[in-house]
């Protein structure tokens, strides 16, 4: 199955043609994911992706939700480490080191 040009995945295709597991489980991720787009936000492609995964029975929605959790925390690990690493440009003439004595 393919993703339409919206960006997400044709969850009608899963739905009219799927097994019953698979038109279950893409009832449920369209629900979801039409609930994320009426308040304003866009999922992932990554998220598309783990639900196509899921929806073909790849994946179980346990193993959907560990991924997710170690996706955010590298992506809090990353974000925490280039905010300690990160160099600011300091003004010489602001700055008390770059006054003339």
């Amino acid at each position: 199955m393919s993703n339409d040009n919206d960006g997400y995945l044709n969850f009608d295709e899963y739905i009219r043609q799927g097994e019953p597991a698979q038109r279950e489980r893409a009832e449920a991720w369209s629900v979801a994911i039409g609930l994320q787009a009426v308040d304003g936000l866009q999922v992932s492609d990554y998220l598309l992706e783990l639900a196509r995964r899921n929806i073909e029975g790849k994946i179980s929605i346990d193993e959907v939700i560990e991924l997710l959790k170690e996706r955010d925390a590298k992506k809090s690990r990353l974000k925490e480490y280039l905010s300690y690493t990160r160099i600011e440009a300091v003004d010489p003439i602001e700055s008390k080191m770059g006054r003339p004595i």
